[in-house]
């Protein structure tokens, strides 16, 4: 078998592909990827089991084959060529032969006999979201997904499909994000759990065009341009994350963002390693943040303007929580509602669009007397 392609062509395709490649696995043939040569067309694909992804170029082949061959060594060596004509030709021995103007070089491959199949989601039910709507609203939600495999689905993001659109969920029991887009719409009133190891590979693949979706009670297939993203869905419920959202927060403390993101930096260097912790310190119109590390003998004290409607009132909270939240909420101004410094307090954006609703829930911690 031999065919010929530009090295710019194919670094394109391979660096789509190489995120699937695990960097770590026992099992060495998800080191590799597999090229399925058919009828003039180059097919690539990696997996990590998890995730999978698939793209093809044309090439003039004039044999059809499939072989696996190493991800990594091969990605490397076509970055390192520059602007070239590759000729590839299989030898004996299972030697791929790549032949340049100036080099010629061999890579092992092997049978992909052993390669996992990827799993296939039918194209007859989907839907088209636009790339930039959908990595907004993974940006806004996905940092707040679980890190601990206890509860496996609160690991992965909730795509909830209801009548007023596609609500995004994530939660790792101190904090909660859900953000709705109207726009969206499936016509059907379902739930899929994406894990986090395929939000962090999507959100770096989206783009401003179209992406269509497709699902599976099993996998979600994501098409993008000439690229196709495959993802395992997490079986397990997702839990009922509404009943923990308290609805008589009847205190509103309303601030802007920059202010107190600044400050919550600030504090993060003067708060204890092990607690975290920073205090807001509330009365009319004035907000009193605060943080001590009693080991290291270092404290620090702010005040910042406020509009505030309720009783005094001390909560203490997360400093990293807190500053997570506020990097990722896109509004000048912010409102935080609270109720007591035991019960949780939603926070929310005063400016939103009128497509978009998003709601942040944070969990206080117990202040140290």
């Amino acid at each position: 078998m031999e065919f010929k392609v530009n090295s710019r062509i194919l670094e394109k395709l391979l660096s789509k592909i190489i995120p699937a490649v695990p960097s770590r696995t026992p099992v060495p043939i998800l080191e590799n990827f597999l090229f399925d040569i058919k009828d003039g067309n180059l097919n690539v694909c990696a997996t990590d089991l998890e995730i999978a992804l698939i793209s093809a170029i044309n090439v003039a082949a004039d044999e059809n084959i499939q072989m696996v061959i190493p991800a990594r060594l091969l990605y490397d060596i076509i970055r390192s060529l520059g602007e070239t004509q590759i000729h590839f030709q299989t030898e004996l021995n299972s030697k791929l032969k790549l032949t340049t103007d100036n080099g010629t070089y061999h890579i092992g491959f092997s049978s992909p006999e052993n390669f996992p199949e990827i799993p296939s989601v039918t194209k007859e039910n989907g839907l088209v979201i636009k790339g930039e709507a959908l990595k907004k609203a993974l940006d806004q939600t996905a940092f707040a997904m679980s890190k601990e495999d206890m509860r496996p689905a609160m690991t992965g993001t909730l795509f909830e499909f209801t009548p007023e659109g596609l609500r995004f969920v994530a939660t790792d029991g101190h904090r909660l994000v859900k953000f709705l887009n109207k726009k969206i719409n499936y016509g059907a009133e379902e739930q899929y759990v994406v894990p986090e190891r395929a939000i962090s590979v999507l959100t770096k693949l989206l783009i401003n065009q179209d992406v269509k979706v497709f699902l599976s009670k099993t996998n979600i297939s994501f098409l993008i341009d000439d690229l196709e993203f495959i993802s395992r869905l997490i079986g397990e419920k997702y839990p009922a994350y509404n009943s923990v959202i308290p609805l008589e927060n009847e205190n509103f403390l309303k601030i802007n963002t920059i202010n107190l993101l600044t400050t919550v930096k600030r504090m993060m260097l003067f708060s204890a390693t092990g607690s975290k912790q920073v205090k807001f310190s509330i009365t009319e119109n004035n907000l009193i943040v605060s943080a001590e590390d009693i080991d290291h003998g270092s404290n620090a004290v702010e005040n910042l303007m406020c509009e505030y409607q309720g009783e005094p009132m001390e909560i203490g909270f997360n400093t990293a929580y807190v500053h997570d939240m506020l990097m990722h909420i896109n509004s000048e101004e912010i409102i935080f509602k609270l109720h007591s410094p035991t019960k949780a307090c939603i926070i929310e954006p005063v400016e939103v669009n009128e497509d978009e609703n998003l709601t942040l829930l944070l969990m206080p911690v117990r202040l140290n007397n």
